[in-house]
């Protein structure tokens, strides 16, 4: 069960760091021309640079704050925030009719409950 949450947290951070890197360094123009992209037309920069850089911070959070021993307990409070996250990017792409991308995210999603659920009950870091 451990190595199934360890590696549930490592490709929801894979996914996260991806995210997160194309949301803050690529140009909203770009990432809005791009395929399941366009939501990013109909906001401002500085709300795609900010989940950008949330989704840096989850990327950390899932994986190394359990990895180097600071703070494990971080890592299901982040996997708490990626779930709110996902049901925000399934309405997103819902209200688009972007349903391909809403079954990408709740994969995501059911990831993100797996680590929380894990990792704040039968294999805590706390235990």
């Amino acid at each position: 069960m451990n190595l199934a949450l360890w590696i549930a947290a490592g490709l929801l951070a894979a996914v996260a760091l991806t995210g997160g890197v194309t949301k803050t360094f690529v140009p909203r123009e770009k990432l809005a021309a791009a395929h399941g992209g366009g939501w990013t037309g109909e906001v401002g920069t500085a709300f795609v640079k900010t989940l950008g850089i949330l989704e840096l911070l989850a990327a950390a959070g899932l994986v190394l704050t359990a990895a180097l021993d600071i703070a494990p307990v971080l890592v299901p409070v982040t996997a708490v925030c990626w779930i709110l996250l996902m049901v925000g990017a399934m309405i997103t792409h819902g209200r688009r009719g972007e349903s391909a991308f809403v079954v990408l995210n709740l994969a995501y999603l059911a990831l993100a409950v797996f680590v929380a659920w894990g990792r704040f009950g039968p294999e805590s870091f706390t235990g």
